[in-house]
């Protein structure tokens, strides 16, 4: 890892921080919870700081149809549901640890990773250059 590597001053150099979100998404509650809780769990066993679960609200997906193939018959529907649930999960950590902390996710669990710059000036703050 890099921070045990010495410098020509003699101080270890420390690992690059990135702020990174976790977005966990999944058609089932359990292992969606299941998945979070593990997460955070190995995070705090590193010693990282961690913000999180914020439960998303569900979306859901409905489709209606026509119980019957041709136009014959009564009219009758059925209507299908899918719920998606999501969560996010925000940390401060090197991206080594990282990759260390998401190897077993389980199936059904889908995961995506966002890296957060900190833009501290804005546009409005940075000072105009005038030729």
């Amino acid at each position: 890892m890099s921070y045990n590597k010495i410098d020509k001053e003699g101080y270890g150099e420390a690992p690059k921080t990135h702020k990174i979100r976790i977005t966990l998404s999944s058609r089932k509650v359990q292992s969606l919870e299941k998945v979070c809780q593990e997460l955070i769990d190995r995070a705090k066993t590193k010693g990282l700081r961690v913000k999180g679960p914020v439960r998303l609200p569900t979306k859901t997906l409905k489709v209606t149809t026509r119980k019957t193939p041709c136009g014959e018959g009564s009219k009758t529907w059925d209507t299908f549901e899918m719920r998606i649930h999501k969560r996010l999960i925000d940390l401060n950590a090197p991206t080594e640890v990282v990759k260390q902390i998401i190897i077993n996710i389980e199936a059904g669990v889908e995961v995506e990773f966002h890296y957060l710059e900190l833009n501290y000036l804005s546009a409005s703050l940075m000072p105009s250059v005038i030729t």
